[in-house]
């Protein structure tokens, strides 16, 4: 990831307004709202729609990126709404973020792959807890890159968790139109 060409997008409003407002992430929507509201990591959250979702929902939300500009914009958007997220500016990819162990209910990663984010974001989840995933998949004769999963790739990383759903194919979220591989997993409720 080039975290100064992400800081750029954001100073620049490069980026579309509507992908700026766009909505929460769908899924996200469909699997909060089936939880108590908890405490929430939001992993390389952008400009915030999610994370903002979820705390107008009740949820206590910390969230993460590496652009420093996409996290002045979550954090004033925060500020008018009146809530309160702990946003951190840090490089996923380096480690800058330490994940607490067993500290968080809910973790999200959207739209977002580091393939070695998924052990520590594990480790995250409290038990009983959520991990929902979205990351973007090969289309039919692609390789996978830094940047894409292989289909049926996500699913490994989530074996001895229960699978509370998986999809590969269209995403159900207007911002974005290539494929994907979801899925929500719950951690086992005693490790």
């Amino acid at each position: 990831m080039d975290i100064r060409a992400w800081n750029e997008r954001y100073r620049s409003r490069e980026r579309p307004a509507e992908d700026l407002d766009a909505a929460p992430t769908p899924l996200l929507i469909e699997i909060a709202q089936k939880l108590p509201p908890g405490k929430a990591l939001d992993l390389a959250c952008g400009a915030g729609r999610n994370a903002l979702w979820l705390a107008a929902n009740g949820w206590s939300v910390t969230a993460v990126d590496g652009a420093s500009s996409a996290i002045r914009i979550l954090r004033d958007r925060a500020s008018e709404r009146h809530f309160k997220i702990d946003a951190h500016v840090a490089d996923l990819e380096t480690g800058e973020y330490e994940i607490a162990a067993a500290a968080w209910d809910l973790v999200v990663i959207c739209y977002y792959l580091q393939r070695d984010l998924f052990a520590p974001a594990k480790r995250g989840v409290a038990p009983g807890g959520i991990l929902l995933a979205i990351v973007h998949i090969t289309e039919p004769g692609e390789e996978p890159t830094s940047h894409r999963l292989r289909p049926g790739e996500l699913r490994q990383y989530f074996q001895r968790w229960e699978v509370l759903y998986n999809h590969e194919g269209s995403p159900g979220d207007a911002a974005h139109k290539r494929l994907v591989a979801e899925i929500v997993a719950r951690q086992p409720a005693s490790r």
